[in-house]
């Protein structure tokens, strides 16, 4: 369905395959002896079915459900002694969400071993509700859970861990051992940032294969469904030190998917040394990922530093054949966030690896303008450049890494900090670059050619000199915006007229700022005592949609879980 962003939490069905209806929330054996056959075409053949047909919205659950304010939704856990394969040797459990507050949908669960299928109904009883929690309905058939969790033994020593969730629409996240949740992954994204309003695909139902008790993977099986496509999703999943996914996916369209996202990633980007002048934080960062790696069909790898505009912005980076981007988290110290609590330095990074040859199209970046942390606002995905018809079958498959640092072959100097400001002159902005201790920078910097262009404004040369505090090189220049509220920036290092750095892309944004009189945007320096700094309390018609739940899909509603 098309909806705002974020409001969409937790869209699911629950699709039966011929299971007799039972009472909701009753005590029964867990799972229910029900088995139907299952083969590897079967989510894909039910996929097929569904976009031959219209697409109908599933139920809500019921109202009290849904009226569950944030305090009382956490107050009903799941009892850890009712997770599925709890009481067996199977490797891996499963816990599981109850619906409501931001998940007014359900998603129907089986379990598959030796080729059956068998229903893992809804019940209450194994859920402990806390003194916050109301009386709820539990007899209404549109009742199930909202998502689940994986667990496994990665070695700690209460037992098994979690290291992956699906709930709410087709998002899920994972961590590697002794990481912190961070940015989520999605099954598809379409029409994200169009005026139009972004529709979400949802995963409505999910087979799980019951693992052996040695089994250090888990493969989990998903239908999609959507107004526009549906799909059937291949999850064969291996947690460790690294979360490593290996997706296999089959789209059914059944309109034309104009703008279509593949393997998309979501995440939260709130400031850093960039620019903090919006933002009256104790924290010197706040963000799940600070840059876009992407290693280009070209064998150029690039940098791009997030950013949290003032105002809705995409960028494409047009490619044939990627090798692999994704978002990452490079700022790895806890004194780069100085947070006790949100761990942001301990957050993994995404890296989407195409399975063959992916084509021509481009690396997607969507940047949202947010005020707090609980929004996510960043989308990356990779776009295809020719729409995907009508009526058609697409198989695609790429391989997903969650990870401290992307598995990618360390063969340049990273950009490990990036820094701006205004200059001494109050007029020209600095741009700071930190590149990694590497050895192409063993002869030093002068042995090294500094390449600083931009298509819109003049630049400095830059200066190129040993950062002490990295061992690395930092690389420093300045530009003069004028009148320009949009700079695009490129810099990167050359040695022996071969790349020498990462390749760093930045685009700098203005303040917006309104006329006083007449309440429009003119340039940056036209008639500076007319001028006042854009602030939604100051101007309201500037950002008329701040706060509201409105279809767009590019201001961030709803808290992220």
């Amino acid at each position: 369905m098309t909806l705002p962003r974020r409001a969409f939490l937790a869209q699911a069905t629950a699709l039966v395959l011929g299971a007799p209806a039972r009472a909701i929330g009753a005590p029964v054996p867990f799972p229910v002896p029900f088995p139907v056959p299952f083969t590897v075409h079967t989510v894909r053949d039910l996929a097929r079915d569904l976009a031959r047909g219209r697409y109908t919205e599933r139920p809500m659950v019921p109202q009290d459900w849904r009226d569950l304010t944030y305090d009382q939704y956490r107050d009903i856990r799941f009892r850890g002694a009712n997770a599925l394969w709890a009481s067996t040797d199977r490797s891996h459990n499963v816990d599981f969400f109850v619906p409501g507050l931001y998940f007014p949908r359900t998603i129907k669960v089986w379990t598959v071993d030796n080729g059956q299928a068998t229903p893992v109904p809804f019940n209450l009883d194994h859920f402990i509700k806390g003194d916050l929690v109301p009386d709820l309905t539990r007899d209404d058939p549109a009742l199930g859970y909202s998502g689940l969790r994986l667990r496994t033994d990665l070695g700690h020593p209460d037992g098994k861990t979690e290291y992956a969730v699906f709930q709410g629409a087709s998002y899920f996240r994972a961590i590697g051992i002794g990481m912190t949740y961070g940015l989520s992954g999605r099954g598809l994204a379409l029409k994200t940032g169009d005026p139009t309003g972004e529709e979400f695909p949802e995963f409505i139902e999910f087979w799980l294969e019951t693992p052996s008790p040695d089994q250090k993977n888990m493969v989990i099986h998903a239908l999609m469904d959507s107004p526009s496509v549906t799909g059937a999703y291949r999850f064969d999943i291996s947690p460790g030190d690294n979360c490593v996914m290996q997706v296999e996916a089959t789209l059914f369209s059944r309109t034309e998917l104009t703008h279509v996202g593949l393997a998309p990633l979501t995440s939260m980007f709130l400031h850093d040394a960039k620019d903090r002048t919006r933002f009256d934080d104790f924290r010197p960062a706040v963000h799940d990922t600070n840059g876009l790696l992407i290693a280009n069909g070209a064998g150029e790898t690039l940098w791009r530093p997030l950013s949290n505009p003032r105002l809705l912005q995409v960028s494409s980076f047009v490619d044939n054949a990627p090798r692999g981007f994704g978002l990452m988290q490079r700022a790895r110290e806890l004194g780069d966030f100085n947070d006790l609590e949100a761990h942001y330095h301990n957050r993994p990074g995404l890296w989407v690896e195409p399975g063959g040859d992916w084509g021509r199209g481009a690396v997607t970046l969507v940047e949202i303008p947010t005020e707090r942390e609980i929004y996510d606002n960043i989308v990356a995905y990779w776009r295809p450049a020719a729409p995907i018809p009508a009526g058609t079958r697409t198989d695609l498959s790429y391989r997903l890494t969650w990870c401290a640092r992307a598995p990618v072959a360390a063969r340049l100097p990273r950009v490990v900090h990036t820094a701006m400001g205004v200059g001494f002159d109050g007029t020209r902005r600095v741009a700071v670059i930190d590149f990694e201790n590497h050895p192409l920078f063993d002869d030093g910097p002068a042995a090294l050619t500094k390449h600083v262009q931009s298509p819109h404004v003049d630049t400095s040369e830059g200066v190129l000199q040993r950062n002490p505090a990295t061992g690395g090189l930092r690389l420093a220049f300045s530009f003069d915006p004028g009148a320009r509220t949009v700079v695009e920036l490129r810099a990167q290092l050359n040695k022996n007229r071969r790349l020498a750095s990462e390749v760093w892309l930045f685009r700098w944004t203005a303040w917006p700022k309104i006329c006083i009189s007449c309440r429009q945007r003119h340039p940056w320096r036209c008639r500076p005592r007319t001028w006042a700094r854009h602030s939604p309390m100051m101007w309201p018609r500037a950002w008329p949609n701040r706060g509201k739940r409105r279809v767009g899909g590019w201001f961030p509603l709803g808290p992220r879980w």
